[in-house]
């Protein structure tokens, strides 16, 4: 458990100015402006745990400190960890490249064999990648549509990464595929975490989701329903009326025992406008079960649409068992490939949105180039790096089971303090910071003063930077936190965080966001007299 720390106790030692005649000493600390005491202490944070740490990134001195250093819960301020780590590993400009190989001769347009997809661990596969090169993304972002009830959805086609596989299969001169049509997942061992049990494999289509879109008409009709990637891999059967105007929304989504299908069904009322700010529409999620499987049928219906004649069927399951002992495929046997925006690009997916999946690839990443195929391999890879390369203190974290943070993550202020000031002295910086959310201008801070207004916060506006996280225990925010960096008005550049963990009771969204106004204040603050 954290210790508690009672409030008249956060007052900060204020150090005296050295004598002229003494060596050089470190200026003093500044004191934690009056304001950001009377947040803490108000009612309802009688039961909570604050932590801030404010450090120069250039000398390295402390600038403001308030609370332990003792571990807090980290939510998703642990995905600047598994982060640094993949970028350091591989490297801001990295491509992810997902081949497929064809096994057997090659004749008159006829494959006597099969096509392999050999999963690279690629997050844009569908439903990311934009004209430009970029990867797009939403402050309300699907992966978060079953929690938040709502979402906005990305204009690239969830399946233009297989659409573009099959597109140069057919170019390369196949016209039929006697045998079947294989994914190859064993760039690593898949496993679950626990934050949304998300099964973290190297195959991922449309972040290996299914959105729907439930639209009211008018009372006693049936509601528009939607989803995407339509294919025979996951089949949708709708049944939702529209309600009165006013009356309880009442939809749910429910997947079949074989994973394969999915049916919607309840109530929503005419005229229904998600509680969420920004949101505009109902939408909600199926998971795919069998992300393999998936993959394989969705590319054998875009390789016929390319006039590939596949003769397996389209649906059932990855027939993994004609896949060969080794992942070497031999040369001259590729005919195509899809290759991803640079690395960077994720970062910024990752961090902007706080994507549970990409935070939990970039572990795999992290540790494959290490030799570790397994979680628990790429966890202890990774605490490696981070207190060999980055000066990490050891008994300053503790990530037991994944590389996104809740439920169970923890960390000193100290510890996330020196991966920052380690990250703003290192090659990849840009990209890190770049990838942060930006005070009242994007990602999930976008709207942070701004809904509602705060002119304490938007003075700020585009000088802070950072990672948010946040941990549900039921009524109870366990942590609500933010790290990355400020742009003071003293014209310092500040490694941040501010942690606070056990708040509750927690009844309402509303509840929710008065701490992240709370919190968007307690960073001004900070930005201003820092």
């Amino acid at each position: 458990m954290t210790s508690r720390i009672a409030l008249p106790l956060l007052g900060l030692l204020v150090l005296a100015p050295a004598a002229l005649a003494a060596p050089a000493a470190a200026p003093p600390e500044q004191a934690v402006p009056q304001r950001v005491l009377d947040i803490i202490g108000a009612p309802q944070y009688a039961g909570a745990t604050w932590g801030l740490r404010a450090v120069d990134v250039e000398s390295g001195r402390t600038v403001m400190s308030l609370g332990p250093d003792a571990p807090f819960f980290t939510g998703s301020v642990r995905k600047l960890f598994s982060v640094a780590v993949a970028l350091d590993t591989l490297g801001p400009g990295h491509r992810f490249t997902t081949p497929v190989h064809r096994r057997g001769p090659l004749r008159g347009g006829v494959l006597d064999g099969d096509l392999v997809l050999v999963a690279s661990g690629d997050l844009t596969l569908g439903g990311r990648t934009t004209r430009t090169g970029r990867v797009a993304y939403t402050a309300l972002d699907h992966v978060d549509a079953d929690g938040l009830g709502a979402a906005a959805l990305t204009g690239p086609d969830p399946l233009a990464g297989i659409r573009s596989l099959a597109r140069g299969v057919a170019r390369s001169g196949v016209r039929r595929v006697t045998g079947d049509v294989v994914v190859d997942d064993r760039l690593w061992r898949p496993f679950r975490v626990p934050n949304g049990n998300v099964l973290i494999t190297p195959i991922v289509v449309n972040d290996n989701l299914v959105d729907v879109t439930v639209t009211p008409t008018r009372p006693g009709r049936p509601a528009r329903v939607d989803w995407r990637p339509r294919s025979a891999a996951f089949t949708v059967r709708a049944d939702v009326r529209t309600g009165p105007r006013g009356s309880e929304e009442r939809v749910e989504l429910v997947t079949a025992p074989d994973g394969r299908s999915g049916v919607v069904r309840g109530v929503i009322p005419a005229g229904y406008t998600p509680p969420l700010a920004g949101a505009t529409r109902f939408v909600r999620t199926f998971t795919i079960a069998d992300p393999p499987a998936y993959a394989r049928t969705v590319l054998i219906e875009a390789l016929r649409r390319e006039g590939v004649r596949v003769d397996a069927p389209a649906t059932g399951r990855n027939p993994a068992g004609r896949l060969p002992r080794s992942r070497a495929y031999p040369r001259g046997t590729r005919v195509a490939r899809y290759v991803s925006p640079p690395y960077s690009e994720y970062a910024r997916l990752i961090l902007k949105v706080s994507h549970n999946l990409g935070a939990n690839l970039s572990l795999m990443y992290g540790g494959l180039a290490r030799g570790a195929r397994t979680r628990d391999a790429a966890l202890r890879s990774e605490r490696q790096v981070l207190v060999r390369r980055f000066g990490v203190p050891a008994d300053g974290f503790s990530f037991p089971t994944n590389g996104s943070g809740s439920p169970d993550s923890r960390a000193t202020a100290g510890a996330l303090v020196s991966l920052l000031t380690a990250m703003s002295r290192r090659p990849e910086f840009g990209a890190y910071r770049a990838g942060l959310p930006v005070l009242g201008v994007d990602g999930s801070l976008a709207s942070v003063g701004r809904r509602p207004p705060n002119p304490v916060i938007a003075r700020s506006f585009g000088r802070v930077r950072a990672k948010t996280g946040t941990t549900f225990s039921g009524d109870v925010l366990r942590a609500k936190n933010l790290a990355g960096y400020i742009d003071a008005a003293s014209g310092r550049r500040l490694a941040y965080v501010l942690y606070a963990n056990d708040i509750s009771p927690i009844r309402s969204i509303q509840d929710i966001v008065r701490v992240i106004a709370d919190q968007g204040e307690i960073s001004a603050l900070v930005q201003q007299s820092g």
